[in-house]
């Protein structure tokens, strides 16, 4: 990382950009597509999100409030969400209206 000289900013060393000027985060946020599906694994139905691009520890902290909310077990692997039973849409709901993920960035399948 370059030195900051007096009246000058940092660059990025990649795009040569100000670094204050780049928000690689909000670009990705806007990108990222969030996927609910559901399975059948060994005869019972599971929901499925993917595509959550959050620290573990926000994972962990969404998939708590999804199995209080929605009375279901589940777990978190790495990268996805798995809730057992068939909950997409209210999955869907809980996440555009309670944290903040538009629901065009959001697909059913």
């Amino acid at each position: 990382m370059e030195e900051s000289i007096e009246g000058e900013r940092l660059r990025d060393p990649i795009t040569g950009l100000p670094i204050d000027l780049l928000a690689w985060e909000e670009i990705e946020k806007e990108q990222q597509i969030v996927r609910i599906k559901a399975e059948r694994r060994r005869h019972k139905h599971v929901t499925i999100i993917e595509g959550l691009d959050l620290p573990k520890d926000m994972m962990k902290r969404l998939l708590k409030d999804l199995k209080s909310k929605l009375a279901c077990g589940g777990t978190y692997k790495e990268g996805y969400i798995l809730l057992q039973g068939d909950h997409r849409r209210k999955v869907k709901d809980i996440l555009v209206n309670e944290w903040g993920i538009e629901e065009d960035k959001i697909e059913l399948e």
